[in-house]
């Protein structure tokens, strides 16, 4: 490989997300219980993320617009003003969520620095992921940070253009199959990933990666085994 860039994900490669979420929305659950089966509330509640995806792409501030549209649609728009509050609380109570360092995560990112220009390539809200990142004390191990509205081809190329450098010597390390391989591999980039214990259900995928420029680790530390460091 002669790779000049190595890009992160944030969310569940750098530090925990995921499990924050599923909190909330177990949350919403309890406060929605009278109406439905936690199981149909899960549903409802994802259906309406997917659909407002669009709209309002990832992030926090979208996802309590969804949980309140969720609810008010679920009771038929009979909720109170006071849960729609509770939900809202729920959302800030999200947004102040303490960042959980993953194990090893700054010990890669001290030994990388030095010898590659290294990015952060991460979905979600401008503010919100420019906070994580500077409450997580990462910062300063970045060259560059890129919050993308999604992580397709394009978002990929448009990347790879901006740093100019051609799609080989861009590596991409990150949770998520679909949207941190997939679509670098697609572009003629390198791509390892790094499973997380929970992936959100818009993140799975349902077959194998197999590729030349496709590697799977357990653990971020070993990713420093394919460098000649």
């Amino acid at each position: 490989m002669n790779i000049k860039v190595i890009a992160f994900d944030a969310d569940d490669t750098l530090w925990v997300n995921e499990p924050y979420f599923q909190e909330t929305e177990e949350k919403f659950c309890e406060l929605l219980a009278p109406y439905l089966s936690r199981h149909s509330l899960s549903q409802e509640l994802f259906k309406t993320e997917i659909a407002n995806l669009r709209l309002y792409g990832y992030g926090i501030k979208g996802y309590i617009l969804s949980m309140i549209e969720a609810a008010l649609d679920i009771s038929n728009h009979t909720i109170s003003n006071e849960v729609v509050a509770k939900i809202i609380q729920y959302g800030k109570e999200l947004l102040e969520k303490p960042i959980e360092l993953l194990d090893g995560v700054e010990e890669v990112l001290e030994i990388l620095n030095p010898r590659y220009k290294i990015v952060v390539a991460t979905k979600g809200d401008l503010l919100d992921q420019r906070r994580k990142l500077h409450n997580s004390g990462l910062g300063k191990y970045f060259h560059h940070i890129e919050v993308m509205s999604d992580k397709q081809e394009v978002d990929y190329s448009d990347l790879v253009n901006r740093l100019d450098i051609h799609p080989s010597e861009f590596l991409m390390i990150g949770n998520s199959l679909k949207s941190d391989v997939l679509p670098v591999l697609g572009i003629g980039g390198h791509a390892i990933h790094i499973p997380f214990h929970t992936t959100w259900a818009h993140e799975k995928i349902d077959h194998q990666v197999v590729h030349d420029n496709f590697r799977d680790f357990e653990k971020i530390r070993d990713v420093l085994s394919i460098f000649d460091l």
